[in-house]
């Protein structure tokens, strides 16, 4: 049984062009403490209204598992490394998960 835990812990979505581009903000999020983990998933399809046109285009979705009190960073280091004019960034709280991978997020935010 999984008892309810604080929202201290986030998701955070972002699609990117290329797998270079999505490996790159990946290692970068990694490395400098801003996230415990990126999982990229290739080869999604996205439709979406731009400048009032319907567009497609393939990407790879980032997502992003962080404490909460990372995201302005997460936010800063997407803006500054990606190519789109407007990135998706979007944030959702984690209600829920095993204890031990949520101290496991923790430990990784607090380790440095």
């Amino acid at each position: 049984m999984t008892r309810n835990m604080p929202a201290n812990h986030q998701i955070i979505f972002c699609t990117c062009p290329d797998k270079d581009t999505a490996e790159k903000i990946a290692r970068l999020l990694v490395a400098d403490n801003k996230a415990a983990c990126v999982n990229i998933l290739p080869g999604i399809t996205s439709v979406y209204s731009w400048e009032g046109r319907i567009e497609s285009a393939q990407e790879h979705l980032l997502l992003i598992k962080a404490h909460k009190d990372r995201y302005q960073a997460i936010e800063t280091a997407l803006r500054d490394n990606h190519p789109y004019e407007l990135p998706e960034i979007i944030a959702v709280p984690i209600e829920r998960g095993l204890p031990e991978y949520l101290h496991w997020i923790d430990s990784c935010h607090f380790s440095k």
